[in-house]
């Protein structure tokens, strides 16, 4: 049995931080408004509960009030009821300000029937606040402090004595940002697909899942769906474990109580991204094994890892005939097309889209969001405004990623080297795949 967490405390510092008091450990929760707060408070609780595998249960401090709050491991929350009622100095009073009263004169039945109206109506109990009257209770969100430019230069050589609304390019990217962070009903699927090698498929999947990562707090996964071996693993950064997806379904098939296993128990299978919070769960890199994924092994796969994370990319292979592909398209909340500015990457996609479609995948392709990265810091602006126009029509987005020579080389991204346009672009996909969530 799992030991029980300690008891989480939450401080709330302003509409738009907090703290999150675990044990010795803390963290601060960052959101551009409450009701973003709450979400991420919520989401920062609901990692204790998965890594638990039981609801953690947490209190919210404002000044002197306290809300008692209990988060379960798929996202639900609820206030827990005090056992007591808590009797204060002014409800002491008025209790012995009140006369007691003598028994009341017997009434017949015959009267009381006949005048049922002359009853005083019994008093309705008093609703109490709640948490969320708590957060809501803080009116309009608090106006937006520049960072950046002119306007954030300004900011700090005053002191915050002038305080400048963030400029265009900042309101942008907090407008993305809010977006990426957009609270989840459920777990969600993304699957990026081409079937041609060299896509940016892996690539696309690791800046997707870091770019989730980073602003909403994990419970993020990039996982990589080949049928036998892929490269995401590679390109993840290192972990102390090469095991793999082939050995997290070996292992779930000789115990049939995985179930009672908690979220720590995946880190002996993934790679967790520790700057960019996600974690990776790499396919088979084995080169003498016959071991293969098929769409079976995708179902259990997923089926587990939907109890542990609210989001999963999933990296897919070159063969769309292969049982698992077709498994992860299926079962995917979110398509992501990705393709190069070449002519011949991109007519792989188009083909693509074309095969799904006839296979009755027309309404996930008509959502599906479309990434074309330059393969060059010198791309094809004619080419790449011709394919931009053909995906547009097929897909419900088009968005472009610029060359990024900290991605030629086929090694570890380091995340924190990406040029800003590069993040930028990634924060862009990021929220228009979010949209559609």
């Amino acid at each position: 049995m799992n030991s029980r967490l300690p008891d989480a405390t939450v401080h709330i510092l302003s509409s738009t931080v907090a703290e999150l008091h675990v044990g010795t450990d803390v963290a601060e929760v960052v959101a551009p408004d409450s009701l973003a707060l709450r979400d991420r408070v919520v989401e920062e609780i609901r990692q204790l509960a998965a890594s638990a595998g039981e609801p953690a249960h947490a209190t919210l401090v404002e000044g002197s009030s306290r809300w008692p709050l209990v988060v379960h491991p798929d996202g639900t929350y609820a206030e827990e009821l005090e056992s007591g009622e808590v009797v204060t100095e002014d409800a002491v009073a008025t209790a012995e300000a009140v006369p007691t009263r003598t028994a009341p004169t017997p009434v017949s039945a015959a009267a009381a029937a006949v005048s049922p109206a002359t009853a005083p109506p019994a008093p309705e109990p008093e609703a109490r606040p709640t948490v969320q009257d708590l957060l809501d209770s803080r009116g309009g969100t608090t106006r937006a402090r520049a960072t950046e430019g002119w306007q954030g230069a300004v900011r700090r050589a005053t002191g915050g004595l002038i305080s400048p609304a963030p400029g265009r390019a900042e309101r942008s990217r907090l407008d993305r940002e809010k977006r990426v962070q957009r609270r989840l009903d459920a777990p969600r699927t993304i699957v990026v697909l081409n079937p041609k090698g060299g896509a940016h498929k892996t690539t696309s999947t690791l800046l997707l899942a870091a770019t989730f990562g980073r602003l909403r707090g994990g419970a993020t996964l990039a996982w990589d769906n080949n049928e036998t071996r892929g490269t995401l693993g590679w390109r993840a950064q290192n972990a102390p474990h090469h095991r793999t997806a082939v050995d997290l379904l070996e292992d779930l098939d000789e115990s049939s109580n995985f179930r009672g296993s908690s979220l720590a128990a995946l880190d002996h299978y993934v790679r967790t991204q520790v700057d960019a919070r996600f974690d990776v769960l790499a396919s088979d890199e084995d080169a003498a094994a016959s071991s293969t994924i098929d769409s079976a092994a995708f179902d259990r796969l997923h089926t587990l890892l939907r109890r542990y994370y609210r989001l999963m990319i999933v990296d897919t292979g070159n063969n769309m005939r292969a049982s698992n592909w077709v498994a992860a398209v299926a079962a995917a909340d979110q398509l992501v097309i990705v393709s190069t500015v070449r002519e011949d990457t991109a007519a792989s996609a188009a083909w693509l889209l074309d095969g799904l479609r006839e296979k009755g995948f027309g309404r996930k392709i008509d959502e599906a969001v479309t990434v074309l990265t330059a393969p060059s810091s010198r791309p094809d602006r004619q080419l790449e405004a011709r394919l931009a126009q053909h995906f547009e029509q097929v897909t419900s987005a088009v968005v472009k990623a610029p060359f990024d020579p900290s991605l030629v080389d086929g090694g570890p991204i380091d995340f924190d080297a990406l040029a800003p346009e590069t993040r930028d672009a990634w924060l862009t996909v990021a929220a228009t795949v979010a949209d559609r969530l």
